[in-house]
């Protein structure tokens, strides 16, 4: 059963201000704050300004609550242990640090590009329809399906992360009861945008969930809608080749810095630690196919929005930052969520990690190589049945990754430290697994004996047995020239 921490709420981005003695403000409506989160400020319309105060002044800095506990994290970081198979990490220069210092905000945020903003809405003769749009002449074909995903009717809201052609797309979903019989007593829209990075969408979910409450209430009101997209619009280049970007290998630091506490969650790299515990050991057979650029297909019924984070997750699984590594290799392409209408464009992927809610696709073999229903992970591809089996280096791993967890939180109780991350630990995990593999795979092969032995092997952090397919099927998809001389016990 999937945990109750893994639905992914969506709390307010803003980072909240110390108290500050104004006016008390009119209290919130029952629609505008949920039990047990902090009230929202009333109103929908869009704003430039940054985050505000109670009092509606700009919310002060918190410089040296942030230097106090940066320097605890640095602590922290210096102590923590690695993936730690007795070998020494790999060295990197300057730029491959896993935790390099980023002297100032603007050294990370990206800026906002967004194409289009429209809205979708269900109707009882014509079905998913697109129902307004900015700009108007804007090609948003199939938008309508992948905004409100089929079974949607059955739950009450949801967000989904997709892929329309070169852009990507972050709609927010509701349903609500009405005393309708046009529209059969449920009235169901979802508001949603499209940008060139999906990394930049998180930051208006908070406003795309009160849009699309405030177009169920007030049905064709779309003026915040038309200020949000003259104030956040892009200028964007002629468009090249229309391929989507891999998604991104940044460094932890990178991914850390960019949120405040209370956005980690809305954001996809919040959800590592959900995404672990949800899989728990099979995390390792999923590390195998990312790693591998097989094709992942992940099925489930909605809500889809902590299902899109696992698509994100798994490209996460296959982060490596040694240079050079991985150029000749295919992308490892999110496609978030896709319905019958992306098959044609299936067809052609080599590589990438998707999720539907529709069962159909499971019959569609020539359309991915795994296919993940709920927590159960399978292939129809004989070559690859080897790799669904847990050996005793995956069992060690998943242990050593659960330790690392264990003193992390271990260290947050005592030291009191509530902004150390297991999304740091997580993706760092895995990251210099990955590292450790290959700079072990690229020395041997620049060697005078470019000979993979058991010792090698060992010190990657694999089985010599049970990880002997994974090898060689990894050898042939990056193009590494060595020769593995551990025998197959099946031949001798």
């Amino acid at each position: 059963m999937v945990e109750q921490s893994d639905c992914a709420r969506l709390l307010d981005w803003e980072e909240v201000p110390p108290p500050a003695p104004a006016p008390a403000a009119p209290p919130p409506t029952a629609k505008e704050s949920a039990p047990g989160k902090p009230p929202r400020q009333a109103g929908t319309g869009w704003t430039t300004r940054g985050p505000r105060g109670p009092n509606g002044t700009a919310a002060p800095a918190t410089a040296a609550a942030a230097g106090g506990r940066d320097a605890r994290r640095a602590r922290q970081r210096s102590e923590r242990p690695g993936p730690g198979w007795g070998v020494p990490p790999p060295s990197y220069g300057a730029a491959d640090r896993a935790f390099p210092v980023l002297p100032g905000k603007e050294q990370w945020e990206e800026k906002d590009q967004i194409v289009a903003v429209f809205v979708v809405t269900f109707d009882t003769r014509s079905g998913n329809m697109v129902e307004w749009c900015l700009p108007h002449d804007m090609n948003l074909d199939g938008v309508e399906f992948k905004s409100i995903a089929s079974g949607s009717h059955r739950i009450s809201n949801d967000f989904i992360y997709f892929r329309k052609g070169s852009y990507f797309g972050l709609a927010c979903f509701a349903n609500i009861p009405v005393e309708s019989e046009l529209e059969r007593g449920a009235r169901m829209k979802s508001v949603g945008i499209l940008s060139p990075s999906y990394t930049v969408l998180y930051r208006y979910m908070q406003f795309l969930e009160n849009q699309v409450r405030h177009q169920l209430n007030c049905p064709g009101q779309y003026s915040p809608l038309e200020a949000f997209y003259e104030d956040k619009k892009a200028v964007l280049p002629p468009v090249g080749n229309g391929l989507v970007t891999v998604c991104p290998t940044w460094s932890v630091t990178t991914i850390n810095r960019c949120m405040h506490p209370e956005m980690k969650i809305t954001h996809p790299a919040g959800c590592m630690s959900q995404f672990i515990r949800f899989f728990g050991e099979q995390i390792l057979v999923l590390w195998k196919f990312a790693l591998l650029r097989k094709r992942i297909l992940i099925f489930s019924p909605p809500p889809m929005g902590v299902v899109c984070y696992r698509v994100y997750c798994c490209c996460c699984l296959a982060n490596i930052s040694l240079p050079g590594v991985g150029v000749a290799v295919p992308e490892l392409r999110p496609f978030f969520y896709i319905n019958i209408a992306d098959i044609v464009t299936l067809e052609t992927e080599v590589s990438y990690v998707a999720c539907t809610t529709e069962k159909i696709f499971e019959e569609k073999k020539n359309l991915y190589d795994v296919y993940v229903d709920n927590q159960n992970v399978k292939t129809h591809r004989n070559s690859l049945q080897s790799l669904l089996r847990l050996n005793a280096a995956d069992k060690e791993k998943y242990s050593k990754l659960s330790e690392q967890r264990q003193m992390l939180l271990y260290t947050q109780e005592v030291d009191g430290d509530c902004m150390s991350s297991e999304e740091d630990l997580f993706i760092l995990f895995f990251m210099e697994l990955n590292n450790r593999i290959f700079q072990t795979l690229t020395e041997v092969a620049a060697s005078a004996d470019p000979t993979l032995t058991t010792e090698h092997v060992h010190a990657m952090g694999l089985d010599p047995q049970g990880d002997r397919s994974f090898l060689l099927d990894l050898l042939d998809v990056y193009g590494i020239d060595v020769t593995l001389v551990i025998e197959n016990p099946c031949c001798t």
